[in-house]
């Protein structure tokens, strides 16, 4: 009786771990992701369309700080010091699409980043979601959205140093 439990949670085991491992190896590996993506970019930002220009700034210039640790990928702004992780959910050559999400008071704010690598310059969209919730039970009150035109210049990176340099 004991072998035929134990053959039981044997077989329970290698079942979850196969499905487990299947799971991880559908999602998007952080290896597939373009090194190029990583290091310190000028960020300009052109509000193309939003349903609240009260809200949105029409133009907007950042600092991006991509770097990586391990399987994390870290979004920095030196110059607001807001950080997030990125969660990547598209990689297909040269051409990313990431996400991040942040709350502060009682607002969610979601970003979803698709861009162009193009050697130390990008090109792409910030499509962006800001949910204001209710203090009371969670439900949401208001949804703003907005999509930019977003161009990036690379400040700083392995990718702007002239190949000889690095070799």
């Amino acid at each position: 009786m004991k072998k035929v439990f134990v053959l039981i949670i044997c077989l329970v085991i290698a079942l979850f771990s196969t499905v487990l491992a299947e799971t991880i190896k559908a999602g998007v590996s952080i290896e597939s992701v373009p090194k190029a993506f990583f290091g310190t970019w000028q960020v300009d930002a052109q509000l193309e369309k939003t349903n609240n220009y009260g809200t949105f700034k029409p133009v907007s210039r950042d600092l991006w700080n991509l770097s990586r640790m391990g399987d994390v990928i870290k979004l920095e702004n030196p110059f607001t010091r807001a950080s997030a992780q990125v969660e990547i959910k598209q990689t297909e050559g040269n051409v990313v699409v990431f996400a991040k999400t942040s709350s502060f008071d009682n607002k969610i704010l979601r970003d979803t980043v698709t861009i162009r690598l193009n050697g130390d310059t990008f090109g792409g969209y910030n499509d962006i979601v800001l949910e204001t919730v209710s203090l009371y039970d969670g439900h949401i009150l208001k949804r703003d959205t907005a999509k930019y035109l977003i161009k990036g210049v690379k400040l700083a990176g392995s990718s702007v140093l002239d190949s000889k340099i690095r070799k």
